[in-house]
């Protein structure tokens, strides 16, 4: 019993829940709203449910850009998957939905708290974890972080951990990789600016097309494996 108990306590406490608590505090405001959408929005079982960061917060033209595919956003500012991780199954859970695309890419930044590529992986997983606890047979798909002209100087790492990601999801049943970095580097082998806004990180209009057709593109063989 006693050591039953001890390998319980070395699990809480390697926990990535445990390590990152402090993180979550912070986000509990924007995921109550998210929460709150939906006694206000209607939806069928066709839905896809997108989490994640910025760039899915900020897709305006989202239901226009993936017809006939009907997305949810339940998306916030700044999302790192360490703060995701709290929040996952409250954002998930509740949806009768045929997929979940999942867009983080704030926890490697060129920053002196950035992430080891092995971590994001770590917790990219735990996120995965948390969904097949409600959706065990959904379609689950990770979009690429994209190469930026702001974070080029950390693409390295970035990179890094998008082919972790990558190779994590080729391994698994049901879970998808949708690369987008060939897209948006140009022949200089550079972020092309002219799909940025001017803070040279979010996505203009140009650039949503771009995404939302490569993403819509990637669906086809997504949610046909259902």
């Amino acid at each position: 019993m006693r050591v039953f108990v001890f390998f319980l306590l070395i699990i809480v406490s390697c926990s990535p829940l445990k390590k990152y608590e402090d993180t979550a505090a912070k986000w509990e405001n924007e995921i109550v709203k998210l929460e709150n959408l939906d006694s206000s929005q209607d939806y069928t079982k066709n839905q896809i449910l997108f989490i994640g960061s910025s760039s899915i917060r900020l897709w305006k033209s989202i239901k226009r850009d993936l017809e006939p595919y009907e997305p949810i956003k339940r998306a916030y500012g700044g999302a790192r998957y360490t703060d995701l991780i709290h929040f996952t199954e409250r954002l998930v859970s509740p949806h009768n939905i045929k997929a979940v695309g999942i867009f983080v890419a704030n926890d490697i930044t060129g920053g002196e708290n950035d992430l080891s590529p092995k971590e994001v992986l770590k917790l990219a997983k735990y996120v995965v974890k948390q969904i097949r606890t409600s959706h065990k047979s959904s379609s689950v798909f990770f979009i690429e972080t994209t190469p930026t002209p702001k974070r080029w100087k950390a693409w390295s790492k970035i990179s890094q951990a998008n082919d972790l990601i990558r190779e994590f999801c080729d391994s698994s049943d049901r879970l998808f990789y949708i690369s987008t970095r060939d897209y948006f580097i140009g022949d200089n082998g550079l972020p092309t600016e002219e799909y940025f806004v001017r803070d040279k990180l979010h996505l203009n209009s140009k650039g949503y097309t771009l995404w939302s057709k490569i993403i819509r593109e990637n669906l086809k063989s997504i949610i046909g494996s259902n």
